[in-house]
């Protein structure tokens, strides 16, 4: 095959290609100067819709409805958007080797790709149940959500299995918002994991038990402190009837690609504050990167749509400034978490250590609970969680987790709640 050669190649088609690409193109491309490898078939599009509206019984989301970049608000990045930019989708096209001396890519079918400057963007791939050696875990009724085509599965089953029992592997974002789409959709559902409570590495104990009480309240069964040892049965003996199970139990960065070849920290591949690897022209954004997160002083790796969004643009401008001799700000992240299911809505910004206090009605039979909390470490409070905020309160919370103001009273604050960030 002819190798194929391009200034920029963003290896990867998720949301931070999307983010990217839109980003070149305020700067301005010469056609033919920056390609998309992607092995999914479609075009970047917003990856939250597949746990959320995707699955929805009516009014549900289907492509081009989400493509990038709407989910932040931005101008949907139709196929033919890209045409008109000059920029290439190469897509079903899975790279199976990367030499990042040479410079080159090459696909499972035999093309070769060089690049100038490389982006990337290949987040994260499931964790599976058999990664765990679980038996049964290749039974078909056992799906995962990741891309659009596990999606298009599950709607498919939801279809055929009406009505029927679902069970949800794990207790995090995707449990969550899969457990609630599922019982949307008229399932009798449970919820496993291992942990003690729900979204164990945010939530606090007395955050989790408002969302596990309501849950409850909306016909969810919870089986917490336990492990699913094949599809359906668990470690204590017990055996769930299920005509679906969904395993949504976090993942891991896509990184083999480039072992041995750039550095890595933490689980993902070291980056500057520019998103430069230690190779040169080099850039990894998203879930991969472990970068300096400027406001608590250390490198992290997170996994969110935002910082996917946020980072993608940063490398970008990064490259261009660079091409200009020019410089570009340091990356300053400020960490965000969200989350939509049922009626619910809640936002966290900052960091989620030291002490904690909550306040507002956090009754799960409330018709609309409101309710939040606030993390405060060394007399500085450093994280902020709201239920049920509006967006000026969001703004709020957000920039007292940006300025960490002094908290000399727990009581006060606990009782001044929200008006507290009013003040600030």
């Amino acid at each position: 095959m002819a190798e194929k050669h391009f200034k920029y190649v963003i290896l990867g088609g998720g949301v931070a290609a999307g983010y990217a690409a839109r980003e070149f193109a305020k700067h301005g491309l010469n056609p033919g100067e920056l390609a998309i490898i992607s092995k999914e078939a479609v075009a970047p599009y917003e990856r939250p819709t597949l746990s959320k509206a995707y699955l929805f019984p009516q009014g549900a989301a289907r492509l081009p409805g989400f493509h990038v970049c709407v989910g932040s608000g931005g101008e949907r990045l139709l196929p033919e958007w890209y045409s008109e930019k000059g920029i290439e989708l190469i897509l079903s096209t899975e790279i199976v080797k990367a030499d990042l001396a040479s410079k080159t890519l090459t696909s499972a079918a035999g093309a070769i790709f060089t690049y100038d400057i490389l982006i990337i963007a290949t987040g994260s791939t499931v964790i599976n149940l058999s990664d765990f050696g679980t038996p049964g875990a290749d039974a078909n009724n056992i799906f995962y959500l990741r891309e659009i085509d596990d999606a298009d599965k599950l709607v498919a089953a939801i279809q055929a299995k009406k009505n029927g029992k679902a069970v949800i592997v794990g207790g995090g974002y995707i449990g969550l918002e899969l457990s609630a789409v599922m019982k949307i959709n008229n399932f009798d559902v449970t919820m496993v994991y291992p942990e003690p409570w729900c979204m164990p590495r945010l939530f606090t104990p007395e955050i989790a038990a408002f969302y596990e009480s309501y849950y409850a309240n909306k016909g969810v069964k919870i089986d917490k402190g336990t492990l699913v040892v094949t599809s359906v049965k668990l470690k204590d003996g017990r055996v769930l009837d299920a005509d679906i199970v969904i395993v949504g139990v976090g993942g891991r960065p896509l990184t083999k690609l480039f072992k041995g070849q750039a550095e890595e920290e933490k689980g993902g591949i070291k980056t500057d504050a520019f998103f430069q690897t230690s190779v040169g022209g080099v850039y990894a954004v998203g879930d991969v990167a472990t970068f300096p997160l400027k406001l608590y002083n250390e490198t992290r790796r997170v996994e969110h749509v935002d910082h996917a969004r946020k980072s993608a643009e940063q490398a970008v401008k990064a490259i261009k400034a660079i091409e200009g001799g020019k410089v570009t700000d340091d990356y300053d992240y400020l960490p965000y978490f969200y989350s939509r299911s049922f009626d619910l809505s809640w936002q966290f910004y900052g960091d989620n250590v030291g002490e904690t206090v909550i306040f507002g009605d956090n009754d799960p039979a409330s018709s609309k609970p409101k309710f939040g909390s606030y993390w405060i470490k060394e007399g500085k409070l450093l994280g902020a969680f709201l239920e049920g905020g509006s967006p000026e309160e969001n703004t709020a919370i957000a920039k007292l987790a940006r300025l960490q103001p002094a908290v000399p009273d727990l009581e006060q604050l606990t009782k001044e709640g929200l008006t507290f960030a009013s003040k600030i």
